[in-house]
């Protein structure tokens, strides 16, 4: 049965379940949650109305996930001087949360019964600038302690979104490193191009003309790009996962207007993110979740070997606590191998919900260490160790 506007309409009012579920929860509820929950409601598993397996949802649902990749890119502070200051000391961070993100991975393994330890581990080693930025700009925080977190979610970022659709299907590592290859190649060459023809005269001009006659023309550009290295991701055979971020990369190195971002935060929050929330939500099983408590178990072990793990690295390093609790943020991870490990049936639709649900515990848990940064005495101070007071 092919994809009508009525069910576009169901998808558009279950995407309204997040800004709503938020208002409700008085702001406390990410935005993310409602879209999931209502995606489970008119799913399969209740409603039966959208069916995640149509060949056209599945396609726009590809879209989504690779514009919220292009958005994680995009929220990477590349282009600010303070952060290569906090470079050494964010690495040093991550690469603890990655070594302890091993045996926590095993763990979860052995504690959920079936194997994917690799994909645990890099799971519990990941970040989300994606929701840490903002909750940072919201909250007025800034300085070299907020930095070093920035870095180190950063990395973590690069570095486990790289690695999803390796430890997803091992088997084929080597179209995965090639495929990535070829659209890393692309995207540098396609980067390397735009700094290059940036600062022609007649390229101001156009971009001038586009502003005033409201063409834009950099939103138009950047979908070409993005749709571009997702068809080069597919023709070599790895993810879209890696074409979208590449693209956000590329919008974070280069800049551009702010109206740029905006444009690109409309076409993706106000449709296609939200739209790939609601399909993955369809694709969740609740009842295996709550079913099984094997899967529950998963959840709980996921959700504190992460905060476990970030607030060892901030103690090894003499950091302080409230910036581990923030570097806590999963988002795009979790999503990326619950869409991919469902798509390429690697998971089964339980241990996909149980990333997800301990995904969604790691925001409160984000949120609860950006309001304690807020605090003076939870920074620490010059020379890396812990504020008094």
């Amino acid at each position: 049965m092919p994809l009508g506007f009525g069910t576009l309409v169901v998808i558009v009012l279950a995407g309204l379940g997040g800004p709503l579920l938020s208002v409700l929860g008085k702001g406390l509820v990410p935005v993310v949650v409602g879209e999931i929950i209502a995606g489970i409601l008119v799913g399969p598993e209740v409603l039966d109305v959208v069916h995640p397996d149509d060949a056209t949802i599945a396609a726009l649902g590809e879209i989504g996930f690779a514009m919220l990749m292009l958005t994680v890119g995009m929220h990477l502070p590349l282009r600010e001087p303070r952060l290569a200051a906090s470079l050494r000391s964010g690495l040093r961070l991550a690469a603890i949360v990655a070594v302890l993100a091993v045996p926590g991975g095993m763990l979860a393994a052995l504690i959920a019964g079936g194997g994917h330890a690799a994909v645990y581990g890099v799971v519990l080693a990941s970040g989300s600038a994606a929701v840490l930025l903002p909750a940072l700009q919201e909250a007025g925080l800034e300085g070299p302690g907020v930095m070093v977190v920035m870095a180190q979610v950063a990395i973590a970022d690069v570095v486990t979104i790289v690695s999803v659709p390796i430890v997803l299907q091992p088997s084929r590592i080597g179209h995965a490193l090639l495929g990535g290859l070829l659209v890393a190649v692309a995207a540098v060459l396609l980067l390397t191009a735009a700094q290059r023809l940036s600062g022609h005269e007649w390229v101001q001009r156009v971009r001038h003309l586009s502003k005033r006659r409201q063409w834009a023309l950099d939103l138009r550009l950047s979908l070409l790009v993005l749709f571009l290295l997702a068809w080069l991701a597919q023709k070599g055979g790895t993810s879209v996962l890696i074409a979208g971020f590449s693209a956000g990369l590329m919008v974070a190195i280069v800049g551009g207007p702010k109206r740029l971002s905006t444009q690109m935060r409309g076409v993706a929050d106000g449709f296609f993110i939200p739209l790939f929330f609601v399909v993955l939500g369809a694709r969740l099983d609740l009842a295996g979740l709550f079913g099984d408590a094997g899967v529950l178990a998963l959840v709980g072990v996921l959700a504190v070997l992460n905060v476990a793990i970030h607030l060892a690295s901030a103690a090894l390093l003499h950091r302080s606590a409230a910036g581990g609790l923030a570097a806590t943020a999963q988002l795009g991870v979790p999503a990326a191998v619950a869409s991919l490990g469902l798509s390429e049936h690697v998971l089964s639709p339980s241990t996909a919900t149980a990333i997800v649900a301990a995904a969604l515990v790691s925001l409160a848990t984000c949120s609860y260490g950006v309001a304690l940064l807020a605090r003076p005495s939870a920074l620490p101070a010059p020379g890396g160790a812990p504020a008094p007071g």
